[in-house]
């Protein structure tokens, strides 16, 4: 990102990024609220997502820059976010929605009606997949048009989920105490295990063997064999873990309950380090290079390597999911109906 000592310059981008209200071009998205100091961000380099990434050079993403996020309306309170390798998906809480907005300039694809409360997508190379989360049902869509293609029973409490190359895994319970990780074949939705990960799961990433399931009951994040299901470890992280993401060679927890982020090893689940995330961190995201924390009226960038702070953005919406596409982070705006590209 961009490495910059930043003065007034910065002051007037972060007061004037686009706002999720529709309808009202140019209104700030992104306020500093009083009393926040000035960020201070280090001289420029040669971004290495640009290195790493040839979307980005091809985009002219040479450096990091102080990118102005750009509000695209999608359904009521939206929550999860996925990118399906040319889109964008949010599943609208609110409205029992799931849109669809094209990556390259947030032009709208559609908005298509899955019922209930959707919570979380996942994404399986062809289809997305959305979790009611006041139901038991996970719906299964055409990313193509939007045409349900089926819709599952497992169970209770569906929250957020992965894929992992073959099988869709989803969290479900609720609070009272029993909480699982379920698998589900993704060709026709037949559930292949349950598995026991903890009084309140959350949210599942895959590291590429194995599936890490948060569990806010139990402040820990589980390790699961994606093959059979069996339990690798448990690991202890912050308060009322939420999302996770793996980084390649990490795992992290977005923790809701104490405003921190806790970075884990992926193969032997060792914590290498918990670091400040704002207030209520909920959603987490990896662009190749950095960390992306959504967190209450905040969206923070922490370097992965350190864990780090780099840049916080500020808005007057709660930020809930978030993702990269490639090139740019999208982060869904609950009150205000919009996700953001930045």
């Amino acid at each position: 990102m961009k490495r910059i000592a930043v003065g007034a310059s910065l002051v007037l981008a972060v007061l004037t990024l686009a706002s999720f209200i529709a309808g009202q071009a140019q209104k700030a998205f992104n306020q500093l609220p009083q009393g926040v100091p000035e960020l201070q961000i280090q001289p420029p380099r040669l971004d290495a997502g640009a290195r790493l990434n040839p979307l980005k050079v091809a985009l002219l993403k040479w450096y990091a820059a102080n990118r102005v996020p750009t509000g695209f309306p999608v359904g009521k309170e939206p929550e999860g976010v996925a990118f399906d390798g040319a889109n964008i998906w949010t599943a609208n809480f609110g409205d029992g929605t799931i849109s669809k907005l094209r990556a390259s300039d947030g032009a709208s694809q559609g908005t298509f009606t899955v019922g209930g409360s959707p919570t979380g997508l996942i994404f399986d190379g062809a289809s997305i997949w959305v979790t009611n989360s006041t139901g038991a049902n996970l719906t299964k869509v055409r990313a193509s048009d939007g045409t349900i293609i089926g819709n599952f029973t497992v169970g209770a409490g569906l929250f957020w989920g992965t894929f992992d190359g073959a099988d869709i895994w989803v969290t479900t319970g609720t609070s009272s105490g029993s909480g699982y990780a379920n698998k589900v074949r993704a060709s026709d939705g037949k559930i292949l295990g349950t598995f026991s990960v903890g009084p309140y799961p959350i949210a599942a990433a895959f590291d590429g063997a194995n599936v890490w399931i948060t569990d806010q009951g139990n402040a820990t994040v589980t390790k699961l064999r994606a093959s059979d299901g069996v339990v690798l470890g448990t690991f202890g992280v912050g308060l009322e873990p939420t999302g996770v993401v793996f980084d390649g060679a990490n795992v992290w927890t977005a923790n809701r309950g104490d405003g921190t982020v806790s970075k884990l090893r992926a193969s032997d689940g060792t914590v290498l380090g918990t670091f400040p995330a704002g207030n209520l961190p909920y959603g987490i995201a990896f662009d190749g290079e950095n960390i992306w924390v959504t967190a209450g009226l905040q969206l923070a960038e922490l370097r992965a390597s350190d864990g780090k702070t780099l840049r916080v953005f500020y808005a007057h919406t709660n930020f809930t999911g978030v993702a990269f596409d490639g090139a740019n982070i999208w982060v869904a705006g609950y009150n205000d109906n919009k996700i953001g590209k930045l």
